[in-house]
């Protein structure tokens, strides 16, 4: 991966609302929330960032972890608001977000690139001016059917899919010193690491 700064701001994408809380589309939320409470962060409502936000001091650097409430499709709002704020340029960002194209239990870290109809990467690549941002993509599998996919991005994952996604966020949790680093290239190697397949149980 190219050279790149550590991050300034960790954006995890999600609904607000009850009613969204355990949705596939509330990956992002989800490692945001982990991460904060790895890191012992508090995140409070800040009406000027139009989200949930807290701050951790690491080495001589601040780092946001930022939780947009404005809806996922207005998700950008939210981001260049804080961004513009602390003068966090977009390659100093990295997006959470749920990824139809990568099955659950994976993960993948990039660097810019398409958006896959994710609606709220657009509006943060819309509002940033620049698709030139961090991507962390926690991978909640496809319906099979383009038609399905809202219904199915706003609806819980089955038990086992559950599990996979909660272990490769568990798993990308663990790059965090890397990344907070700016080792980029060790972060995504962990990160995009497939997990081991099952070993076949014996016949009874």
């Amino acid at each position: 991966m190219a050279s790149q700064p550590a991050p300034k701001l960790i954006v995890g994408l999600g609904n607000p609302g009850a009613e969204y809380t355990e949705t596939r589309h509330n990956a992002g939320f989800w490692f945001c929330e982990r991460l904060a409470q790895q890191l012992g962060v508090s995140l409070s409502h800040e009406s000027r960032f139009h989200g949930y936000a807290g701050r951790s001091r690491i080495g001589n650097s601040d780092v946001w972890i930022l939780l947009p409430q404005t809806f996922m499709n207005r998700s950008g709002q939210s981001v260049l608001a804080l961004a513009h704020f602390y003068r966090i340029l977009p390659n100093e960002i990295l997006v959470v977000h749920d990824e139809l194209d990568i099955p659950p239990g994976q993960s993948r870290l990039k660097y810019g690139g398409g958006l896959g109809g994710h609606n709220g990467l657009k509006d943060i690549t819309a509002r940033l001016s620049t698709q030139d941002y961090w991507r962390l993509r926690i991978g909640i599998g496809h319906p099979g059917d383009k038609n399905q996919v809202a219904n199915y991005v706003l609806n819980r994952a089955r038990r086992e899919e559950q599990v996979e996604i909660d272990e490769a966020i568990e798993r990308a949790l663990g790059a965090w010193p890397k990344i907070v680093a700016a080792d980029w290239n060790a972060a995504g190697q962990i990160i995009n690491a497939r997990p081991a397949a099952p070993k076949p149980g014996k016949a009874s």
